[in-house]
Protein backbone atom coordinates (compact mmCIF):
# COMPACT_ATOMS: atom_id res chain seq x y z
CA UNK A 1 0.00 0.00 0.00
CA UNK A 2 1.16 3.55 -0.74
CA UNK A 3 0.20 6.77 1.03
CA UNK A 4 1.15 10.42 0.65
CA UNK A 5 2.69 12.25 3.60
CA UNK A 6 3.35 15.96 4.03
CA UNK A 7 6.81 15.62 5.55
CA UNK A 8 6.97 19.31 6.52
CA UNK A 9 3.93 18.99 8.80
CA UNK A 10 4.02 15.26 9.68
CA UNK A 11 0.56 14.96 8.17
CA UNK A 12 -0.63 11.87 6.32
CA UNK A 13 -2.90 12.82 3.44
CA UNK A 14 -6.23 11.17 2.74
CA UNK A 15 -6.24 8.20 0.43
CA UNK A 16 -4.47 4.89 0.02
CA UNK A 17 -3.09 3.71 -3.28
CA UNK A 18 -2.48 0.19 -4.55
CA UNK A 19 0.50 1.24 -6.68
CA UNK A 20 3.20 3.89 -6.57
CA UNK A 21 2.00 5.08 -9.99
CA UNK A 22 -1.45 5.85 -8.55
CA UNK A 23 0.14 7.92 -5.76
CA UNK A 24 2.32 9.81 -8.25
CA UNK A 25 -0.78 10.47 -10.36
CA UNK A 26 -2.43 12.09 -7.33
CA UNK A 27 0.63 14.28 -6.82
CA UNK A 28 0.56 15.28 -10.48
CA UNK A 29 -3.04 16.41 -9.91
CA UNK A 30 -2.03 18.37 -6.81
CA UNK A 31 0.81 20.06 -8.68
CA UNK A 32 -1.85 21.75 -10.84
CA UNK A 33 -3.68 23.18 -7.79
CA UNK A 34 -2.47 26.57 -6.52
CA UNK A 35 -0.28 26.46 -3.41
CA UNK A 36 -2.78 28.44 -1.33
CA UNK A 37 -5.80 26.23 -2.05
CA UNK A 38 -6.76 22.91 -0.47
CA UNK A 39 -5.18 20.39 -0.34
CA UNK A 40 -1.94 22.31 -0.94
CA UNK A 41 -2.52 25.09 1.59
CA UNK A 42 -0.27 24.36 4.54
CA UNK A 43 -2.11 23.73 7.85
CA UNK A 44 0.10 26.04 9.94
CA UNK A 45 -0.62 29.63 10.93
CA UNK A 46 2.38 30.73 8.83
CA UNK A 47 0.93 29.10 5.69
CA UNK A 48 1.72 32.11 3.47
CA UNK A 49 5.43 31.49 4.04
CA UNK A 50 5.20 27.73 4.20
CA UNK A 51 4.28 24.92 1.86
CA UNK A 52 3.85 21.20 1.48
CA UNK A 53 6.64 18.63 1.03
CA UNK A 54 4.96 15.51 -0.27
CA UNK A 55 6.55 12.10 0.13
CA UNK A 56 5.25 8.72 -0.95
CA UNK A 57 5.41 6.07 1.75
CA UNK A 58 5.13 2.36 1.07
CA UNK A 59 3.74 0.11 3.81
CA UNK A 60 3.32 -3.64 3.94
CA UNK A 61 0.17 -5.41 5.18
CA UNK A 62 1.56 -5.55 8.72
CA UNK A 63 1.80 -1.74 8.80
CA UNK A 64 5.60 -1.58 8.55
CA UNK A 65 7.09 1.26 6.53
CA UNK A 66 9.08 -0.16 3.62
CA UNK A 67 10.16 3.01 1.85
CA UNK A 68 9.83 6.79 1.89
CA UNK A 69 10.63 9.02 -1.08
CA UNK A 70 10.38 12.80 -1.49
CA UNK A 71 8.44 13.57 -4.68
CA UNK A 72 6.97 17.08 -4.72
CA UNK A 73 7.11 20.44 -2.93
CA UNK A 74 4.38 23.05 -3.39
CA UNK A 75 4.73 26.58 -2.00
CA UNK A 76 4.44 30.25 -2.95
CA UNK A 77 7.80 29.80 -4.68
CA UNK A 78 6.21 27.30 -7.07
CA UNK A 79 6.21 23.58 -7.72
CA UNK A 80 9.39 21.58 -7.26
CA UNK A 81 9.58 17.94 -8.35
CA UNK A 82 12.31 15.73 -6.98
CA UNK A 83 15.35 15.52 -9.23
CA UNK A 84 14.83 12.78 -11.80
Amino acid sequence: MFVIDDEAHCELQEGKFHTRAEAVSELERRALIPWNEEPNRAPCTNWRNCGRRYEILEWNDAGDELSREFILAVSAKGVEWRPR
